[in-house]
């Protein structure tokens, strides 16, 4: 069986940058190429772990065009680790078409576990975490209200991720179709100096966070329909 190489999918810490696991390091240091969603943000990283490495962009708006020539470097022993700015690649971030066109090519692909901001963020919720879906960011325009209404029914805790500019936004349009007892959760900052986990109803934080500059990204839990 012909030996091509490997394509790494590593985990990068969403705020501190303490947390990256052991094994996320040695990878950076042993691949002979980071594909990185932004080459500053990971470049602070890199410097930080004192990780010289050739670093090239790979982002949701090239990527398409990117992957082909990346694919054609993996099918010829190249082993290559795929980051994004924070989190865990693919997790509503880019990398699902180059993981899909390595699969296709045979090219072994190889996700690493580490930091996603969703999980903490549903954790100190306080809601139901055995069942859970993950809704990642809802439409800004064209078809959010159709996905919201397609919710109403949600049993599970569900979980978005949310620009600070659209949160309270979210909140009312969530509060309007769920009802404004429905508990949630709002996560912000999460692992930074100034994180913020804020619980109540869905109307108690479109009180709260209307009377408030909000700031970083936004994870936001909510609790499912009581049938």
């Amino acid at each position: 069986m012909e030996e091509y190489g490997k394509l790494y999918v590593v985990p990068t810490p969403i705020g501190n940058l303490e947390d990256i696991t052991l094994r996320a390091i040695k990878v950076l240091k042993e691949v002979e190429l980071i594909l990185a969603e932004d080459t500053r943000k990971t470049g602070i990283l890199l410097k930080h772990l004192e990780i010289q490495k050739q670093v090239f962009s790979h982002h949701s708006f090239n990527e398409h065009k990117t992957s082909k020539s990346i694919v054609e470097r993996l099918l010829s022993g190249n082993t290559i680790a795929l980051v994004s700015d924070a989190g865990t690649p693919v997790i509503s971030d880019p990398g699902f078409f180059l993981v899909r066109e390595c699969l296709e090519n045979g090219i072994n692909v190889e996700c690493l576990p580490g930091p996603t901001a969703f999980v903490p963020a549903l954790v100190n919720s306080g809601l139901p975490a055995d069942r859970f879906t993950f809704e990642g960011f809802l439409p800004h325009k064209k078809g959010r209200s159709k996905r919201i209404e397609g919710l109403k029914e949600e049993d599970r805790t569900m979980v978005f991720y949310e620009s600070p500019f659209r949160l309270v936004k979210t909140l009312e349009q969530l509060k309007e179709a769920f009802g404004s007892e429905r508990r949630a959760s709002v996560s912000r900052e999460l692992s930074k100096l100034y994180e913020e986990n804020v619980q109540g109803t869905l109307e108690e934080l479109v009180t709260y966070f209307s009377s408030k500059t909000v700031k970083g990204e936004i994870v936001l839990v909510v609790e499912g329909c009581k049938n």
